[in-house]
């Protein structure tokens, strides 16, 4: 008969039991400051010294571009679509990732391009600058430091724009398209380079800023208050329906840009919403019946058509925030690593309803 383990033992195994207990406990509570912590540069930004500038007359500084941009062949959509992606840096030692990060590069031409470039393809030939963009964790907090990453990643974004203009856009309609950290950059573009002019205004059929908080008092551009409107504006973040302590922190933590080029948060300022599912900045309900399509693009060749999943979701503007509801399909559901979790979801539940939205405003702009 097998003898019970002495009681020193036993105290021994129940210590070390409980040690690994409270360790699990630990790093689950303190996980996301864990993770903070290893992706925080540390060096401050004014002494740091960032990647090369990228060079927009080669193309390796452009992530999607037409093959002949410079001669658009007959069988090309008639407009031309700046794209300015979202965050897929997650840093470490940098506050600006190089424009050859072969991880960041990947999960752009991955999961960002076909998902969130992709409903724009039949819109206009798509032209997406690589940019030094600021890292994961300048989203994750509102150091002074991260501000300045963030505002030195617009000067990259304006010089690509500036180099279409000049080289490629040859007075086209053109779309702008900007997404999360890319939503942020392009509302300063607008205030910029497309606002003061009136060529390019006439040119802007609409600007798309997709999870993206501006201020509704003061906007870059005019929101886009109807269907066909050209030279508008587009702009919301969204968050899971009733979700009202998430919907609160995006605004708190939201960062616009002031008339001098600096970042400070929206403080208590209203918040433009546009809904998708109704083509305009209206605080209407969108039932479920008039969703045209969403869609789970992740891994696609670049260009190839995604399955739709219609009638997905319902959506509301509450507060400068557009509330949607659980989608029904488990394929529009966020997944992936802590640092996945944090950045745009693999999926976009408005891919056909924008696409359909875009490609209404062009015809309007340019006749059919």
């Amino acid at each position: 008969m097998a003898q019970a383990p002495p009681r020193r033992t036993r105290w021994l195994l129940v210590t070390v039991l409980g040690a690994l207990i409270f360790l699990g406990l630990a790093t689950t509570v303190f996980w996301d400051d864990v993770m903070r912590t290893a992706l925080d540069p540390k060096a401050p930004f004014q002494t740091y010294r960032p990647p090369p500038a990228p060079d927009y007359s080669k193309r390796s500084a452009w992530a999607l571009m037409p093959t002949t941009p410079e001669a658009p062949t007959a069988d090309q959509p008639k407009a031309d679509v700046f794209f300015v992606g979202p965050t897929t840096y997650d840093g470490g030692k940098d506050w600006n990732a190089p424009i050859d990060d072969a991880k960041a590069d990947a999960t752009f031409q991955r999961v960002m391009a076909p998902n969130y470039a992709g409903p724009f393809v039949r819109v206009g030939r798509i032209f997406a600058p690589k940019y030094r963009q600021a890292s994961l964790y300048t989203l994750l907090t509102l150091r002074e430091d991260a501000r300045e990453a963030r505002k030195f990643a617009y000067g990259d974004v304006a010089r690509a724009f500036r180099y279409y203009l000049e080289h490629d856009n040859d007075g086209r309609p053109f779309v702008i398209v900007g997404v999360e950290q890319g939503g942020t950059l392009v509302a300063r573009l607008l205030a910029e380079e497309v606002a003061p002019s009136e060529v390019l205004r006439a040119q802007l059929a609409a600007a798309y800023l997709i999870a993206t908080v501006v201020p509704a008092d003061r906007p870059p551009l005019d929101p886009c208050v109807q269907r066909g409107q050209t030279g508008c504006m587009a702009a919301w973040a969204s968050v899971p329906d009733r979700d009202i302590d998430r919907a609160q922190l995006v605004l708190d933590r939201a960062l616009v840009w002031t008339t001098s080029g600096d970042l400070e948060n929206l403080q208590g300022r209203p918040a433009l919403c546009f809904n998708p599912l109704l083509g305009a900045v209206t605080a209407n309900l969108a039932p479920a019946r008039v969703h045209q399509g969403a869609a789970n693009a992740t891994g696609l060749e670049w260009g190839a058509r995604p399955a739709f999943l219609a009638r997905q979701v319902s959506a509301q503007c509450r507060g400068g925030i557009l509330h949607v509801s659980q989608p029904k399909s488990a394929s529009l559901q966020p997944s992936g690593s802590w640092a996945d979790l944090r950045k745009v979801p693999g999926y976009n539940l408005f891919y056909l309803d924008l696409e359909t939205d875009a490609l209404a405003r062009v015809s309007a702009l340019t006749g059919p």
